[in-house]
């Protein structure tokens, strides 16, 4: 039987996003990558991706700012620092998502209007 990859979508965006902006970074961060699975962001940030999830039929991960703070990501955002504790929270988000065994796929892509990032992560297969 063929296994498959847990592949999650993790993002951050600023407080008053537009949807269409998450849409976009992951339209982003999916080029070249098997579709996403799931998708994850910080824990006080998920009321804005719900419709994506659901009209995508995906998990939404809700994500612990503890579980946040200390991941070590590619992408080293000083403001991302300052407000998470973490290099990026798009790549912490998906990462953390997984858990162990998660690896990046693609780091941190940003909205053309620069309001939100997604990153992609693959997890062991199941």
């Amino acid at each position: 039987m063929e296994r498959l990859a847990v592949i999650v979508a993790g993002f951050g965006y600023r407080t008053g996003t537009a949807l269409a902006s998450c849409e976009a970074a992951l339209a982003l961060a999916q080029v070249g990558h098997p579709p996403v699975t799931a998708l994850a962001a910080p824990d006080d940030k998920t009321a804005l991706l719900a419709p994506l999830a659901e009209r995508l039929g995906l998990a939404l991960f809700a994500i612990p700012a503890a579980a946040l703070t200390g991941v070590p990501t590619p992408t080293r955002s000083r403001p991302s620092f300052a407000a998470r504790g973490t290099g990026s929270v798009a790549e912490a988000a998906a990462l953390a998502a997984i858990g162990a065994g998660a690896r990046l796929l693609a780091h941190r892509h940003i909205s053309p209007d620069r309001s939100a990032t997604c990153a992609i992560a693959q997890g062991p297969s199941t």
